[in-house]
């Protein structure tokens, strides 16, 4: 019998795959979790039966998140990942040699622990020297964090569960402090299609925290609608201002120099919702 998943994007969209088999599924502490194997996208996490990563396209989120706001500070050298228990954004970090330190904070343990399983070629760097892994709580650790890290990405599931304060704007403030006087963050800011108010809701608070705000997009096939936003708060550095001799090569899929400030072009209605 062929089975098919399909994760109801909105009460009248989904996207549907091929399953091949389930390889895990458990009830943890703070969400539904399953690991299963598709045909189309091989091995893949589902969390309250939303897609998080699967192999065959995690290199566009996890590129984006982590090589914007690395190639804009000019010496990143403490990181902070909050989310993220997958380890892709992790490994992303890993290829900056300015990188002395990457912290991931993610507040379900078996996330982690089911993906160094299941997923070994996006999660197998948490295990390198310069990655501290705790599991905790995210909100908590930016609370309890002052004038620390460099950057820091929010890699989040969408704003529902545990997620929810990681879209307020006193988990931004919280960010400011606890980022140094020339840092930088970058949150994954769901898709323009479905979520215009929440984009909107996000830009408008970060702006009032950080003096350079801007919006980026990219193309993620398993996301809802595909076409995915990224927002990206800075204290000094502007995204689009980054001089040529500050990219290094590095082995990516997506992330190219010239698409990090490609990215920031916006089509006309999703450079309406940040005006």
């Amino acid at each position: 019998m062929t089975i098919w998943f399909t994760e109801k994007q909105t009460e009248n969209f989904g996207i549907t795959m091929k399953v091949n088999k389930t390889l895990h599924t458990e009830q943890t502490e703070f969400q539904k979790l399953d690991m299963i194997e598709t045909e189309e996208w091989g091995n893949m996490l589902l969390l309250d039966d939303m897609v998080m990563t699967s192999v065959k396209d995690e290199f566009v989120y996890h590129e984006m998140v982590a090589h914007v706001p690395l190639f804009t500070h000019p010496n990143p050298e403490n990181v902070l990942v909050v989310g993220g228990g997958d380890g892709g954004v992790i490994r992303e970090v890993l290829k900056h040699p300015s990188v002395k330190k990457a912290t991931l904070v993610d507040i379900d343990g078996k996330v982690i622990e089911y993906s160094k399983k299941f997923l070994p070629e996006i999660a197998g760097w948490l295990e390198d020297e310069r990655v501290d892994v705790q599991v905790g709580d995210g909100f908590m650790h930016i609370a309890e964090s002052d004038n620390q890290y460099d950057v820091i990405m929010v890699d989040s599931t969408e704003p529902v569960g545990p997620a929810v304060n990681l879209f307020t704007k006193g988990f931004y403030a919280g960010i400011s402090k606890a980022l140094k006087e020339d840092g930088i963050f970058v949150a994954q800011s769901d898709n323009p299609w479905f979520k215009a108010d929440l984009i909107r809701n996000v830009q408008r608070d970060v702006k009032e925290i950080f003096p350079i705000t801007r919006l980026y997009v990219a193309n993620i096939p398993t996301y809802p609608s595909g076409l995915w936003a990224f927002t990206i708060g800075s204290k000094k550095y502007d995204p689009l201002a980054v001089e040529e001799d500050r990219f290094h090569e590095i082995e990516t899929k997506y992330y190219t120099k010239e698409l990090h400030k490609a990215a920031f072009v916006l089509p006309k209605f999703v450079g309406d919702l940040v005006k």
